[in-house]
């Protein structure tokens, strides 16, 4: 059996922050970060495509999560 890669991806908030969500793709993400997001949440995510970030450069970004 041959397991799907996750990519970690950045979507960007209005207030210049980054929420960081992980799935098959961006769409696949968005949709789980909506099951652990409130409704006010996942509106604060624009529609700018996402930064696809590797695991081990992750530490440089947490700064700018919000």
């Amino acid at each position: 059996m041959k397991l799907k890669s996750h990519h970690i991806y950045l979507f960007t908030l209005k207030n210049g922050k980054k929420k960081l969500g992980h799935g098959d793709n961006p769409e696949h993400a968005l949709k789980i970060l909506s099951y652990r997001l409130t409704p006010e949440e996942m509106a604060e995510i624009t529609t700018d495509p996402p930064e696809i970030i590797r695991q081990p450069d992750l530490q440089k970004h947490v700064k700018d999560l919000g």
